[in-house]
């Protein structure tokens, strides 16, 4: 009987230690999968009822469990999950009684990273409002455009961008647009300051009939998004999407007791869904920074006890390029969650700061699934296995990027790639995980589903992202497709940047593009352009023009001047090509020019300014 014994234990042990060397990720797998699958539980439950539990409602609990609780730390100032909650309740007793705001309607915030961002979403979610969150660096026609598509009726901001308000405000007037600031006085004729009267108007809490018409498919907000082609489009994120995101934090190990660091711009989903979202959702607290510094990062860090940052790889490349000090180790960071972050800049990272907790993601602000790397994997941007494809059905197909389309085979249907081998990310689109679309034209929406995948009337999002699966279920991202390209953190819309490149007098047509530089995340912004007949380069006039009329991200640094621009047969720019050979004088014939603040214009590129480039001696 012992023998028996002896070879059954001895057989359970060959059998765990053939299942670490054959599936080594097996039990933090099923961890993960169960995990997630509690949480979409938990999810549908709070959805299931009526009224549904939202996260203001998730938020409106933490007030009551811990009042005095921190939930933002911003500078020297410390606002408790009390003081957020009354303010926002003024803010809404403003916006109903004296604005005449209604359930429903859409207010634009064209805030930076301040605690009003805060209490603001809180207010309008609790009279059921939509916060549209308009970039703050855009300007002109591109403001514009971001108020418009989402149909604002009311846009909130501070004397802050006064300039840019005035620039715009007889069009705003025109269109119905009413605009307030978030302060004492206001410093423009037609502008109404409304701080005075939040802070005078009562603090009780809001009734719930406020928000009466709120159900789980109701929009929460607008968050822009370039997508993969055209103008900025405002995604939908409706109360559903909102309170899954917000659970994502908690399933990275974030806890109550959790101080998160975030300068990251709340405009964007990763700042405002993830990090506010996921913050409000566990109950812990922000260390919020108006806009990221290197010089102060961890400083803010040891200053506020920080255990938790949320990141992108642009940032983490900027701390590991700046001068070590003695200390670099002397932190409570536990865990950094994040996208974007490369191979080399993941290795220093941990070699320099210590090692910490990485859980780099992925998720489009629009999309309908999103990859998390819970193991750690360095340079793996999430992980699958058969169970999650079970709950989310995705596949990765072939794409032909200078045609800019799916493969098919002869049954006109999608072909799914290898293990190993780059493939377009295509999720299908259930009543699990729906695709909500943009505000406005429909046409937009209709831009990014793919139809007939794999049989006859299915639907898939497309993520316009290509990745590549290797064969432990790691998933890494290889490159964007279409006319957008990423640069210091932000999406540009190529044909946003053409169209400003147009109206200039001497520029005859111009195809926009990102090209890579070495060392750093993303491609950078580059154009080539034809001139109208008996018209020169002018390069302070472009200069001038692009400062004004764009965003510094979105400004190319490089200029091509051609005397024809290629197309398909269908007159869609063709880019791959100009994209392969890049801004390296030696390789292109053509007149090159390169953009100089100093000189405030854009000057002729040469070899040296490439080297310089090359070498990371040129900060661009």
């Amino acid at each position: 009987m012992l023998d028996f014994y002896t070879i059954v234990i001895g057989l359970l042990i060959l059998l765990l230690l053939l299942g670490n060397v054959f599936f080594p990720y097996l039990w933090l797998d099923l961890v993960f999968f169960f995990s997630a699958l509690h949480t979409g539980y938990k999810c549908h439950r709070c959805l299931s009822r009526k009224p549904p539990i939202t996260l203001l409602d998730l938020f409106l609990a933490k007030v009551q469990k811990h009042p005095e609780k921190p939930l933002v730390l911003f500078g020297d100032e410390t606002y408790s999950y009390r003081d957020i909650d009354r303010r926002s309740s003024q803010l809404a007793r403003v916006l109903r009684d004296h604005v005449g705001l209604e359930e429903g309607e859409t207010v634009a915030v064209f805030l930076k990273n301040v605690p009003a961002y805060l209490w603001v979403w809180m207010g309008l979610e609790k009279i059921g409002s939509v916060m549209a969150c308009i970039n703050y660096n855009i300007r002109a026609k591109s403001l514009l455009h971001a108020l418009s598509s989402c149909k604002a009726t009311v846009l909130l901001t501070t004397p802050d961008f006064k300039a840019a308000i005035e620039d715009v405000l007889p069009a705003l007037k025109k269109e119905g647009v009413r605009v307030f600031f978030l302060s004492e006085d206001s410093p423009t004729e037609g502008v109404e300051a409304l701080l005075g009267q939040i802070r005078s108007s009562s603090a009780e809490p809001v009734p719930i009939s406020f928000r009466a018409k709120v159900t789980p498919q109701s929009s929460s907000l607008y968050i822009y998004t370039s997508g993969t082609t055209g103008m900025p489009k405002a995604a939908i994120i409706t109360q559903s999407k909102l309170l899954k995101v917000s659970h994502m934090f908690r399933m990275c190990g974030v806890t109550p007791k959790d101080i998160i660091y975030l300068p990251l711009p709340m405009y964007h989903s990763a700042a405002l869904l993830l990090g506010t979202g996921g913050c409000l959702e566990v109950g812990c607290t922000i260390a919020l920074r108006s806009k990221f510094s290197v010089t102060h990062f961890w400083d803010d860090c040891r200053r506020y006890g920080v255990t938790v940052i949320q990141y992108v790889g642009e940032m983490m490349r900027y701390l590991c390029n700046a001068p070590k000090t003695d200390r670099d180790r002397d932190h409570c960071v536990r865990l950094a969650i994040g996208n974007g972050m490369r191979v080399e800049v993941w290795k220093e990272f941990l070699y320099r700061f210590k090692p910490i907790q990485i859980h780099e993601f992925y998720g489009a602000t629009e999309g309908n699934v999103g990859f998390i790397n819970y193991i750690g994997k360095v340079g793996a941007m999430g992980k699958t296995n058969f169970l999650h494809k079970k709950l989310a059905k995705f596949e990765l197909i072939q794409y032909n990027v200078d045609q800019d389309e799916p493969v098919r085979d002869e049954k006109g249907y999608c072909i799914p790639v290898g293990t190993g081998e780059t493939g377009l990310l295509v999720a299908k689109i259930t009543s699990h995980t729906p695709f909500s679309g943009y505000a406005g034209d429909r046409q937009k929406s209709e831009k990014k589903i793919l139809r007939d995948v794999f049989t006859k009337g299915d639907c898939y999002f497309n993520s316009g992202d290509l990745l590549m699966q290797d064969h432990d279920g790691f998933l890494y991202f290889q490159d964007r497709v279409g006319d957008t390209f990423r640069w210091k953190g932000e999406n540009v819309a190529t044909t946003e940047v053409e169209t400003t490149l147009a109206t200039l007098e001497l520029v005859q047509e111009a195809n926009v593009y990102g090209v890579p530089v070495p060392g750093h995340e993303g491609k950078i912004g580059m154009a080539s352009i034809c001139l109208k007949d008996g018209l020169p380069f002018d390069g302070k006039e472009v200069y001038a023009h692009a400062k004004d009329c764009l965003p510094n991200y979105a400004i190319p640094r490089f200029i091509r001047i051609r005397d024809m621009l290629e197309t398909t047969g269908t007159f869609k720019q063709l880019k791959s090509q100009l994209v392969k050979e890049g801004f390296d004088p030696v390789i292109i014939r053509d007149p090159l020019f390169f953009l100089d603040d100093l000189e405030k214009s854009y000057v002729p590129m040469t070899q040296q300014i490439f080297s310089a480039i090359a070498e990371k001696k040129l900060k661009l």
